[in-house]
């Protein structure tokens, strides 16, 4: 039997560098059809879905929200926290800003499934004390690369149920946010009870089985006032029954 060819050092080297090209090629080949051959907008019509609004994060930088408002949108959801500690770093600017621009105005929450609900329920309430809200408080469930991928379903539902039972016994209305992965693997069971904004590039005619109030319709809008793309979302409803709405939006006696 024969000796073993041991790849020598300038082979290993060769050999690691088209391993890593070509590892290069697969990333650039998934964003380039993440970013540009799968949808991430639909076009809405503002006749039919007059009322409309942005949701941002520290990521969208600063924001002018008179020049937001003034380019027709009336409502805004800032991200608040995520997780048991973390506070977004613009959400106290943001949420001056669009209050001071008259807009309507909610806090979301994006749910870590490996932290308990109390933990995060803590973690919002904390950064929301002191302010007042126009729109439910929301939950952002989605299943993110990383996010809790060893917590099986039924224990993430527990966890986000504890977090609910908490804000609204801090006389806080809760909104779920989800695509349409997390409406069938948790909302549509366990959560149906509770508002539904839900994430879809598909027009919110075709989509009239589903009982969400806010439909999330671009990750790619151009608004006046702020840099770069940003969330655009719509209410699937008149004027008039968005003014019903927020009438009926629960928020804590002042």
């Amino acid at each position: 039997m024969g000796r073993r060819q041991v790849p020598t050092r300038p082979d290993f080297i060769k050999w690691l560098l088209l391993a890593g090209a070509a590892a290069l090629v697969v990333l650039i080949g998934a964003y380039v059809g993440w970013r540009y051959i799968l949808p991430h907008s639909v076009n809405v019509n503002r006749y039919r879905y007059p009322i409309a609004g942005i949701d941002v994060s520290k990521h969208n930088g600063n924001i002018d929200f008179k020049q937001v408002r003034d380019d027709d949108y009336q409502f805004v959801f800032i991200k608040a926290t995520e997780g048991k500690t973390y506070k977004d770093d613009a959400f106290d600017r943001n949420y001056r800003g669009a209050r001071d621009a008259g807009l309507k105005v909610g806090a979301y929450h994006f749910f870590r499934k490996n932290r308990t609900g109390e933990e995060q329920a803590n973690n919002l309430l904390q950064a929301i004390k002191g302010k007042e809200f126009d729109l439910p408080l929301v939950i952002d469930l989605e299943d993110d690369w990383g996010n809790g991928a060893t917590v099986n379903r039924q224990n993430a539902l527990e966890r986000v149920m504890d977090m609910i039972e908490i804000l609204n016994g801090k006389g806080y209305q809760v909104m779920i946010y989800t695509n349409l992965d997390g409406y069938n693997k948790y909302y549509k069971d366990m959560l149906g009870d509770h508002d539904l904004w839900l994430c879809s590039f598909t027009s919110p005619d075709l989509l009239s089985s589903f009982p969400h109030c806010i439909q999330q319709i671009s990750h790619e809008g151009i608004v006046s006032g702020v840099k770069g793309d940003v969330d655009l979302n719509v209410f699937r409803g008149t004027r008039g029954e968005w003014e019903d709405y927020l009438d009926s939006v629960k928020q804590p006696d002042r």
